[in-house]
């Protein structure tokens, strides 16, 4: 059965108990890693200018301690392997609504099942909605 590194186990600890509960939950089911939680002013502020994140400080999910967001990745990591990242959220989606978590893949912001229509792909993120 896969487990998380200490990298992935301290990264998973800055998250929201529910999001931990269910990385916890997916990690059971394929092999993951986290690659990031919790995110400062500096670091969020560097994805903001690099278009890797859409709100600067403090106003991204991330930036809340604990925090309501996780970036998670198939391990090994590919980044190209984009149908991975899709089964990954798949499992991720379908493990949160069987455990009444309710969630929204950046992958799918708006919940109509396609990433089609959506202008911004963030296909490691993954937040609570509602808290």
């Amino acid at each position: 059965m896969p487990q998380f590194s200490k990298v992935s186990q301290d990264r998973l600890s800055t998250c929201h108990p529910q999001l931990q509960a269910l990385m916890n939950e997916v990690i059971k089911l394929t092999d993951i890693l986290v690659i990031e939680g919790h995110r400062g002013q500096e670091v969020q502020d560097k994805a903001f200018r690099e278009g890797k994140s859409k709100l600067k400080w403090p106003q991204g999910k991330h930036n809340s301690l604990p925090s309501l967001a996780v970036d998670i990745a198939p391990y090994p990591l590919d980044w190209s392997d984009t149908p991975g990242f899709h089964r990954l959220a798949k499992v991720v989606l379908e493990t949160a609504e069987s455990m009444g978590i309710k969630i929204r893949w950046g992958g799918d912001w708006n919940g109509n099942g396609s990433s089609k229509d959506e202008k911004f792909l963030d296909l490691v993120h993954f937040e609570l909605k509602g808290i």
